[in-house]
């Protein structure tokens, strides 16, 4: 199913990591375009299109091979207890990432993607924080600038927004993961305001505006 609305296409020299606000923030404990771009070259290849002709990426990122998993997770017995309490067997993503909780801290969190869910762990306890389905994801959210956040949009439970240098290979490993796993096209909206539910009844909108040298990012209290 193709549910993308192409818009343009923007070309833009690498800029410096964005830096993060002080008043940022996300939840912790407890639109309009889907994923599938036509290419604009012939040059680009299949886990570039989702971003070809909506996403400014940084030409780092355009160039940067996907590994999959940057932990060795195999390696990581608290890691693999966790995956087999839960009956995962297949790692296609695991990497540190930076999540934002709904008190306005940012915790440095391992995320795992595998076949079946999303996981989020404590690196220094080893405790998993928090398992979501695959099946529970509604959307994800990116804005257009190259910048390293996103937000996985799930209905049923509250958001998750984090930052990864990482963040073009983790929304493509989730669009196939979910794909393959139901059939269902994650839809993929790419804007410079959007909103996430931080916790159950905490609703913030993320605001990305370009600026000389980076990004500027500010979430506010809606």
């Amino acid at each position: 199913m193709n549910r993308y609305k192409t818009q343009r296409r923007v070309q833009v020299e690498e800029s410096q990591t964005p830096k993060y606000d002080d008043d940022v923030q996300d939840e912790e404990e407890q639109g309009e375009s889907g994923m599938r771009l036509r290419p604009s070259d012939i040059n680009v290849t299949e886990d570039q299109e989702p971003f070809m002709g909506i996403k400014v990426r940084r030409k780092a990122s355009l160039r940067r091979e996907y590994r999959g998993d940057y932990l060795d997770v195999p390696s990581r017995s608290f890691l693999m207890k966790i995956l087999q309490k839960q009956g995962d067997k297949q790692v296609l993503f695991a990497d540190k990432v930076l999540k934002f909780t709904s008190s306005g801290k940012m915790k440095r969190r391992i995320l795992m993607i595998t076949d079946f869910a999303i996981y989020i762990v404590d690196p220094d306890s080893g405790a998993l924080k928090r398992r979501i389905a695959l099946a529970a994801v509604d959307k994800m959210c990116l804005s257009e600038l190259s910048d390293n956040f996103f937000a996985i949009i799930i209905p049923t439970e509250y958001d998750l927004l984090m930052a990864s240098t990482r963040k073009s290979e983790i929304v493509t490993v989730l669009v196939d993961a979910t794909k393959s796993a139901s059939e269902y096209e994650l839809e993929v909206v790419f804007s410079n305001r959007f909103e996430y539910n931080a916790s159950a009844d905490d609703v913030k909108e993320v605001q990305f505006e370009g600026v000389e040298g980076g990004v500027k990012t500010k979430i506010v209290k809606k």
